[in-house]
């Protein structure tokens, strides 16, 4: 089982800033970067994910407070390579708004400083405002940004075999430092993107730095099933997840890949405490730290987003709620009456702080309106709660692995790392020690071979990556 953290120094919790062991000011991200680098190789998590947003607003001071103030992703990890030695470092890059060269140098770069544990994700850029902050004035239609992105990871990989392993002879006694046919052009051409070539960097201690796309939408899939290391999936549930794995393994497969070299990563958000009953504790009080509307009016003074109100609850549980008080428990009277998605909104609610209708720990009209509201893949519990479910779906052939995030930094990622890694590797799913040196020898993958070699510099190029 591959377990990886993505990491969100504000937390992924909404409003986890606001616990009181919750790092909060981003002027202390370098220290707490450090800090949670250092915790995670310790426990031997296999990488460290930065996803990326290019624009940013007050009103995420609710929904994502971490997408106000962050640090750039490549400036991310090659910061925390210079304070580990073991651990992966993935940062994300938008194909819409970079460059393919500037790219695979800077992770070139990253990976050889690192000792060959650099990885990137790959976004299409998708976000109006992000292009915007770009100069340009339209986001490009799916299939268009999906072809872009399958260019640049092209180019990427073009751009890293430019130089064979051996290609610096350095042989002081005859004054040559380089073998000239280790090196060659690309001579890359398409549609959206081009790249001469070589790139001026040696080549990657990985071959290639690890490539990863996210989503689930079908082109994002097919991209990631057709030329990427690493998907990160986010499926609804158990069922959906095997079919979804099943299926993109398949995919990959028919394209003439290994499934086995190509890894689907599920997102995670664990709340974790030694009880089950302490867990549910913190959950609980994460609920009550989310601005919602009340019978009052709005808590805070805060323009809330539309669906943390009372009116939006009612829509989605099919009854009146005139007059009710937020924090009141729901009469099983009302429950009964409830839509077969308020029936799944008070199923969740349990699953997460074993509250029932009617029972000792009762369900309010927070928790219902928090679980509608907060689209979040969480699990409470113990750490043995946590890793049973986690070991069921990797033995189910749900997913490889999981890459968690952390309600709130200054304790909920130290939990997973002290509670939950000693107990899957107690169980024998995860490993006791790092496999190798690098992030494709601790994930199991191979190191590619040079797709250029036999293409001698200035000469034309090899028809596999060429674009007309």
């Amino acid at each position: 089982m591959v377990v990886g953290a993505t990491v969100r120094t504000l937390g992924a919790w909404p409003s986890g800033w606001r616990h009181p062991d919750a790092h909060r000011d981003p002027a202390g991200d370098p220290r707490v970067l450090r800090s949670l680098a250092l915790t995670a190789e310790s426990a031997g998590l296999h990488f460290l994910y930065f996803g990326d947003w290019l624009a940013t607003g007050p009103e995420f001071e609710l929904t994502d407070p971490y997408l106000l103030a962050r640090i750039e992703p490549l400036a991310a990890i090659s910061y925390l390579s210079a304070v580990t030695e073991r651990i992966g470092l993935i940062a994300t890059v938008t194909s819409a708004h970079s460059e393919p060269y500037s790219t695979a140098r800077a992770s070139a770069s990253i990976d050889l400083l690192s000792g060959g544990r650099a990885g990137l994700s790959l976004s299409s850029g998708a976000e109006p405002r992000s292009a915007a902050n770009f100069g340009r004035t339209n986001v490009h239609p799916d299939e268009d940004r999906i072809e872009a992105a399958g260019e640049f990871i092209e180019i990427l990989r073009g751009l890293w075999d430019s130089w064979d392993d051996d290609a610096f002879v350095a042989d002081a006694a005859t004054g040559r430092l380089i073998d000239h046919e280790g090196v060659r052009q690309l001579g890359y051409v398409g549609r959206h993107f081009s790249s001469a070539g070589p790139l001026n960097v040696a080549r990657p201690p990985q071959g290639h730095p690890i490539v990863s796309v996210v989503g689930s939408a079908p082109g994002a899939r097919a991209l990631a099933a057709r030329q990427a290391d690493i998907s990160f999936l986010a499926p609804n549930s158990l069922a959906e997840a095997i079919d979804v794995y099943r299926a993109t393994k398949e995919q990959a497969r028919y394209l003439g890949r290994d499934p086995a070299h190509f890894l689907l990563i599920t997102p995670i958000l664990p709340i974790v405490a030694e009880t089950r009953e302490e867990a549910w504790k913190i959950y609980d009080d994460l609920v009550g730290l989310v601005p919602v509307e009340t019978a009052a009016g709005v808590d805070a003074g805060v323009a809330l987003p539309a669906n943390r109100t009372i009116r939006r609850l009612a829509g989605v549980l099919g009854v009146s709620l005139n007059g009710v008080i937020i924090d009141e428990a729901v009469p099983a009277t009302i429950a009964a009456r409830f839509s077969p998605l308020g029936a799944e909104l008070v199923a969740l609610v349990n699953s997460r702080s074993g509250r029932t209708i009617g029972g000792y720990r009762p369900v309010t009209y927070r928790h219902l309106l928090v679980a509608h509201a907060v689209a979040a893949p969480v699990l409470v519990g113990s750490g043995i709660d946590v890793a049973d479910y986690l070991e069921s779906w990797f033995l189910a052939s749900a997913t490889d692995g999981f890459t968690v995030l952390s309600a709130y930094l200054g304790g909920q990622f130290e939990a997973f790392t002290a509670l939950v890694i000693p107990e899957l590797k107690r169980r024998g799913v995860f490993p006791e020690n790092y496999a190798g040196a690098t992030l494709r020898e601790n994930l199991g993958l191979p190191r590619p071979a040079n797709t250029l070699r036999s293409a001698a510099f200035g000469s034309e190029r090899s028809p596999l990556l060429r674009k007309r």
